[in-house]
């Protein structure tokens, strides 16, 4: 594929395979082989301290959404098209319809990498492949191949069936070599494809056997199928090696669909003329395998792993009398199930689990906010095991109404579990935004532009109010002009929502941020962005159980470039405090959200907070010095990108006492104990900072 060919100039540089090492295990095992980047290597564990029975791990939508967009991403890089929408599996077929590609909402390490590359061949599908041909095909079929398999007792839908199978394995080794060819890094998730659904043992082994050996369609197409099996034996059958030759030799050729459908119907020749007419119809012989329902009865479809391999292990054949191995009754079975699963894949009828259409909805909650994981800490060491501890932040780049009605962040109010009411939030807010009209017009002196002349000079331009003075031998009859003005600002509001800052602390806040946003919407050379930190549990609840995940989490919640000041008082009411307070973690996640001062901007740092960071996981212990050190560091990080960092202390007199040195150490000189409640108090602190050229 060539890139100047690409839509989104934004995927031109992406490299999986980079990411891929980046992220993944040092010593990979065979299940996890890409998607350590992707998933948790604890995504499995659902054991509950509540009481020994297993707990049903909710899925999570975060990393659900990072995986469609990857996929998304891969697609549309392999593709060159950007416009094919790849979506989870709700309801209805699990195919591709030759305008989305349709992904299994199951998630875990072993079968990441495999849905990756079958997104891959389906949205190569859609690239390539003509589905009108497809739909068409029973009219570009000619007449003597429908006369020629009367003979075995086939119907004109049996013929259409049977080319439309051979057309479809023609195709995808169409489609693989476009991929293998115009995007070799993408190899490794086409291996792992066809590891699932192509290269089970028990598959191996029958191709080694004299199993699916007599003159017949049913022995035919899984030979066809497995020809790129290195087992496969190409003296099982008469004709299979010509038929190998007539793919293989032409596939990098086809450059259609209809190319592919010549190169099909010369091996329903070569099969034609091989058949045994006097073999039972295997059409016949299917139903008498199956019960009243029409199913088999020795199972289903086989789970979604390789065809049945672990339970293979160590059942007991034997070699025939030819010297060629015989399976077990169970392992006959098992080939059956791998079969299925194979045919399935030609035919693009692939299983794939559903998403509830409540996770759904919750999903397009997530996506629509932008909600992502981002890897924090990575050179901090444990004090206790000398380890690094890396760890991530979730991130909510947008706060939406959809996400605000949906039970997808602790932060948001929920009668159960929050303190206080809605009715309290929504009056600091109004107050607040009253306030603010206040706050604005002392504020406002900073987009206001002041001009100063001078006349009476030697030289600059030429004052016609003094021309008249020349003839009386002035020369200073030139003026100038200066005029005084403020670089555009950009404040970036950051505001602690643990739980310690409940009750008048949150009220304070809540009024505090809601006035300085309504005094910088009065001001037009000033942008406001507001976000909340707290924590969250996957299980999306204010307390984890053992099996959840818990992270710091980052909301940014308004950006008045995009947001209207009425977001605030719609949407913040549904905002409350919860969780521990991962301080210098948040601050780390946005730490490329915040705007660098430059020469024609400004940039500031308002920070909300009641006292010490902590928070604590699996993977990190962030608490005292640790944590301090690390807020510390994050905050030094900021200013050195010319930005002015000012914190405001939220508490009353003992908290303040308490606390004083912390604070100042983590956030230095600049940090303000300030009543946060007061217009005064607030407008002193920021012009100081706001009004100092």
């Amino acid at each position: 594929m060539k890139k100047e060919n690409m839509k989104d100039s934004k995927l031109k540089n992406f490299n999986p395979m980079a990411l891929r090492e980046k992220y993944s295990a040092k010593s990979l095992s065979k299940k996890n082989n890409y998607s350590s980047f992707w998933l948790d290597n604890d995504w499995d564990n659902n054991s509950s301290i509540f009481d020994d029975e297993p707990v049903k791990k909710g899925v999570d939508l975060v990393a659900l959404a990072s995986y469609r967009r990857a996929v998304s991403n891969f697609v549309s890089i392999v593709t060159g098209m950007s416009d094919i929408k790849v979506t989870f599996k709700s309801s209805g077929d699990s195919y591709t319809d030759g305008k989305q590609v349709v992904i299994s909402s199951k998630l875990d390490d072993k079968l990441f990498d495999s849905t990756v590359g079958l997104a891959l061949h389906e949205g190569s599908h859609i690239k390539l492949s003509d589905f009108d041909f497809l739909k068409g095909l029973e009219h570009h079929i000619p007449q003597e191949y429908f006369n020629r398999a009367e003979v075995f007792g086939w119907s004109r839908y049996d013929v259409i069936d049977k080319v439309k199978n051979l057309l479809n394995y023609v195709e995808d080794r169409r489609i693989d070599h476009y991929v293998f060819t115009s995007s070799p890094g993408y190899k490794g998730y086409y291996h792992s494809l066809y590891e699932k659904y192509f290269h089970a043992k028990v598959i191996d082994k029958a191709l080694q056997s004299s199993e699916y050996t007599s003159k017949d369609w049913d022995s035919y197409i899984f030979r066809i199928l497995n020809l790129t099996n290195k087992n496969s034996d190409l003296d099982a059958l008469p004709g299979l090696r010509d038929i190998r030759s007539i793919i293989f030799s032409s596939v990098k050729n086809l450059k259609s669909t209809e190319d592919a459908f010549s190169i099909a119907l010369k091996v329903y020749d070569v099969l034609l003329d091989n058949f045994d007419v006097n073999l039972v119809n295997p059409q016949e012989e299917e139903k008498e395998g199956q019960d009243e329902d029409g199913e088999s009865p020795e199972g289903g479809e086989g789970s979604e792993g390789n065809g049945g391999d672990e339970s293979s292990e160590g059942m007991e054949s034997s070699d025939g009398n030819d010297g060629k191995p015989e399976l077990s009754e169970p392992q006959k079975k098992q080939l059956e199930n791998a079969i299925k699963k194979q045919k399935k894949f030609m035919e693009g009828d692939i299983p794939k689990k559903n998403l509830s259409k409540k996770d759904k909805k919750t999903l397009e909650s997530v996506e629509s906010a932008g909600m992502k994981y981002v890897d924090v800490a990575g050179d901090m060491t444990d004090r206790w095991s000398g380890k690094k501890t890396p760890t991530k932040v979730m991130l909510v780049k947008k706060f939406t109404k959809s996400l605000a009605e949906s039970d997808t962040i602790s932060m948001i109010y929920r009668p159960d579990y929050s303190w206080g009411s809605v009715d309290e939030s929504q009056e600091a807010i109004n107050k607040g935004l009253a306030m603010g009209t206040i706050l604005g017009k002392k504020l406002q002196v900073r987009g206001e532009s002041r001009e100063t002349k001078w006349t009476r000079l030697d030289s600059g331009r030429i004052d016609k109010r003094l021309i008249s003075e020349l003839g009386f031998g002035n020369e200073k009859v030139f003026n100038t002009s200066f005029i005084e003005s403020y670089s555009d600002a950009f404040l970036h509001i950051s505001v602690d929502a643990s739980g310690s800052m409940g009750g008048y602390k949150w009220i304070n806040t809540m009024t505090s941020i809601s006035a300085i946003a309504k005094a910088c919407s009065m001001i037009n050379n000033v942008d406001l962005v507001i976000s909340f930190r707290s924590t969250q549990s996957t299980n999306g609840n204010h307390y984890s159980r053992r099996g959840d995940k818990s992270f710091p989490l980052m909301l940014i919640a308004y950006d008045s470039r995009v947001d209207k000041i009425n977001k605030i008082k719609n949407l913040f009411k549904l905002l409350h405090p919860s969780g521990t307070t991962p301080e210098g973690l948040c601050f780390e996640a946005i730490m490329k959200e915040i705007e660098p001062a430059s020469k024609d901007k400004d940039s500031y740092f308002l920070n909300f907070s009641d006292g010490m960071p902590m928070f604590g996981n699996d993977d990190i212990d962030y608490h005292n010095d640790t944590a301090i050190d690390h807020t510390k560091k994050m905050v030094k990080m900021i200013r050195e990108r010319g930005v002015k960092v000012l914190s405001y202390f939220i508490g009353d007199d003992y908290d303040m006492e308490r606390s004083n040195s912390t604070f100042t150490r983590m956030y230095g000189k600049d940090a303000q104990f300030v009543n946060v409640t007061s217009v005064l108090s607030i407008a002193k602190t920021m012009n100081k900072a706001f009004l100092t050229k």
